[in-house]
């Protein structure tokens, strides 16, 4: 966001500058534990369904021990069969 307000000389047009261009979206994901980050992964673009179910088949299952907790919201990528 461009600032509306600042200061300058007095007298003189304030010239003020935002940055532009095309903005990427990237998405992060990764397994919390207790006492580290594991499974980390960055999707350039937005999550899908097919990029989730890649993330849990080769990053997350690989990374969970007997007795671990998998938690997922309501996102429409959690929500496929092949995920669940």
């Amino acid at each position: 966001m461009a600032p509306l307000r600042g200061w300058g000389p007095k007298g003189s047009r304030l010239r003020g500058f935002a940055p532009h261009g095309h903005w990427r979206t990237l998405t992060f994901l990764g397994a919390l534990r207790h006492d580290q980050l594991t499974a980390p992964c960055v999707f350039d673009g937005p999550i899908n369904g097919e990029c989730f179910r890649a993330y849990v088949e080769h990053l997350l299952l690989p990374t969970l021990r007997e007795g671990d907790i998998v938690i997922l919201d309501n996102l429409g990528s959690h929500k496929s069969k092949a995920v669940r």
